[in-house]
């Protein structure tokens, strides 16, 4: 005769009491943690805790993405060679040259979180205008900027352009980079995906008019904050 189940429990636990034993006899056993147990990712790693929604904002639904649009060649080339040209001019810290390739009303935004749709009220990584850029750029230029010392290098790709569409001389594109910066003995490595929003001036060059940088390990600790665009 077979042993009933809260028997063989108690034989194969010891230390299992009737309470244990009277829920392992259920079918579905379920009991909620006491007191501020952790649980989760909590019990591997006891610093983690999940990302909180920023204060009285509504949660933001993720749009899946796209496949770009099947553009003209001209149009997919002339994109792709606008973002390789910024990311050259990047690296060689061309700023001036760099910072030309914005409209007169464009923004560079690089947000904390995936969550935020604006720059206005909340934080921000980054969040300026031409006039803005113009402050920075300075500050980064000044033979006293210390931060700048000993120079510094960046090597930046950029991949998986996609157009997700075109209003009139509108064009809304999405890729990704990866940022790799040497600092005197330091690799860092910086990830993420642009989305810009580009308008063609009065010669017919496209400009950017924002260029949103959301950076995937944005919330990673560093010994140091970024000093120049990503």
């Amino acid at each position: 005769m077979s042993q009933p189940s809260s028997d063989r429990t108690s034989a194969a636990i010891p230390n299992a009491g009737p309470d244990f034993e009277h829920l392992l006899a259920q079918d579905v056993v379920i009991e909620a943690a006491t007191g501020d147990a952790p649980t989760g990712a909590q019990v591997i790693s006891p610093d983690h805790s999940p990302r909180a929604p920023q204060l009285g904002a509504a949660p933001v639904a993720q749009a899946v993405p796209r496949a770009g649009l099947v553009v003209g060649n001209d149009l997919q080339r002339e994109v792709e060679q606008l973002l390789y040209l910024q990311a050259e001019l990047l690296d060689r810290k061309l700023w001036q040259a760099w910072m030309d390739l914005f409209d007169d009303r464009g923004v560079y935004w690089m947000p904390v979180t995936l969550e935020q749709t604006e720059w206005e009220g909340s934080p921000s990584i980054f969040a300026e205008d031409k006039l803005m850029m113009e402050i920075r750029k300075g500050r980064v230029s000044h033979p006293n900027a210390w931060s700048q010392a000993p120079i510094w290098e960046t090597n930046h790709i950029v991949g998986n352009v996609a157009i997700e569409s075109v209003d009139g001389a509108t064009v809304h594109v999405r890729s990704r980079f990866h940022l790799m910066e040497l600092r005197r003995d330091t690799v860092r490595h910086f990830g993420g995906t642009y989305r810009h929003t580009l308008a063609r001036d009065a010669g017919g060059a496209l400009r950017i008019v924002l260029q949103r940088v959301d950076l995937f390990n944005g919330q990673a600790p560093f010994d140091y904050v970024l000093q120049i665009w990503v």
